[in-house]
């Protein structure tokens, strides 16, 4: 089994594999989180690419093991949200993604990686 943070770089790679825009990784085990070790949030340009990102990295981390727990949202809703348990995976439309601003709600957790 791997370690949250292998999990993670899975999940960015496959979202960087399919040209998700600003793909951020947070560590979140500093913060009063409490539910999740690790954020990736990204973001795609179309409906389209929104299910793409989000199965590819479906696909990369069941490869290894790693199946989500649970999933909410829509390409429709332009959110989605992956939950492998440690990790935690935000997709999301263009101006859902600035509507939500997960990244200023969550300032005090750690950039790992930031990919633009």
């Amino acid at each position: 089994m791997l370690e949250p943070i292998d999990e993670a770089r899975i999940a960015v790679e496959a979202a960087s594999d399919k040209q998700a825009n600003d793909i951020i990784l947070l560590d979140m085990r500093s913060n009063e989180c409490g539910f999740a070790d690790y954020f990736v949030i990204c973001n795609g340009e179309s409906s389209r690419q929104l299910q793409a990102i989000a199965e590819e990295i479906e696909s990369k981390l069941k490869k290894v093991g790693t199946k989500p727990l649970h999933t909410e949202g829509s390409i429709g809703s332009g959110w989605m949200l992956l939950d492998f348990g440690s990790l935690i995976v935000h997709i999301f439309a263009p101006a859902e993604r600035e509507f939500y601003s997960l990244e200023k709600l969550w300032d005090q957790a750690n950039t790992v990686v930031r990919i633009q």
